[in-house]
């Protein structure tokens, strides 16, 4: 069911400061692998948070955030137990994470638009992808739709 736009605009600023709080506890898990290599428990922190996004995302129609957030997802969740997630991929990562914020700054309030093409997500994501030992980008993820959460669940 389409969210009615009364609704939205009460939800966004909502959805925009728990946006930015599971961001920045990803970069804080991200500082940590930067100081603990591999650490599965900083790599589980920042798999939840970026669900956690994404599903939120999702159920404001704010489609590229929450795919961008399932791409950095899947990639970083087929990485941890096969992958060293050494400097360089954490750097791309971190990009990832600064365009991130950067787009839910430029979200529009009013209409829940990002005017921005994807190219930037694209390009992160590749060099992300590349980092990890997936060179095999699979572009925007719109057929695999998160479940939809009920009210109460949304706000937990």
């Amino acid at each position: 069911m389409p969210i009615d736009r009364k609704e939205w605009a009460q939800r966004f600023p909502e959805f925009l400061v728990e946006a930015e709080t599971l961001l920045a506890k990803s970069e804080e898990c991200l500082s940590h692998l930067q100081l603990i290599s591999n650490d599965k428990d900083a790599i589980d922190c920042m798999l939840s948070t970026l669900l956690k996004l994404a599903s939120r995302a999702e159920a404001l129609a704010l489609e590229a955030i929450s795919e961008f957030s399932l791409h950095i997802y899947g990639l970083l969740n087929l990485a941890q137990d096969h992958v060293d997630l050494h400097q360089q991929a954490l750097d791309a990562l971190k990009d990832c994470f600064t365009l991130m914020a950067w787009q839910l700054e430029l979200v529009d309030q009013n209409t829940g638009q990002l005017s921005l093409d994807n190219s930037e997500q694209t390009l992160l994501i590749e060099a992300f992808a590349f980092q990890v030992g997936q060179p095999e980008f699979q572009p925007a993820l719109t057929a695999k739709r998160l479940p939809l959460l009920s009210f109460s669940e949304r706000q937990a």
